[in-house]
């Protein structure tokens, strides 16, 4: 099953846009890929979908160390319009204590393809 939980397999569901053979068309798969990505420790594709305004803000180097250093437990998504998605990660620390991270997100079309723009972390 793919990471992202939407109850498809890796391979029809998430892979196809992380190997570059797709783009998301909505935020939500977009968010669903990019929460896989972190799965997957592929900072390169989460460098990518960042929009390139706020895509100094990131390295690779700090985005494999967090994705690595956790385990990705479940992704739910509460709410997406066609520019945001809230939803909800879990994952466990290196000390293995359980964290849900609360966020809300906002995507940008730029050209063609949505990108993330930023997020609204919540408590």
């Amino acid at each position: 099953m793919c990471p992202c939980g939407s109850e498809q397999t890796v391979e029809k569901c998430c892979l196809p846009y992380l190997k570059g053979a797709q783009y998301p068309a909505t935020a939500e798969a977009l968010m669903r890929s990019r929460y896989t990505a972190y799965v997957l420790a592929n900072a390169t594709y989460l460098i990518e979908t960042t929009h390139p305004k706020t895509r100094h803000l990131y390295s690779k180097k700090s985005i494999v160390q967090w994705a690595t250093e956790n385990q990705w437990t479940g992704l739910e998504i509460v709410q997406a319009t066609a520019t945001t998605v809230t939803f909800i990660a879990c994952f466990k620390d290196s000390k293995g204590v359980e964290h849900l991270h609360k966020e809300h997100s906002l995507f940008e079309t730029l050209g063609d393809k949505l990108y993330y723009v930023s997020g609204t972390f919540e408590e």
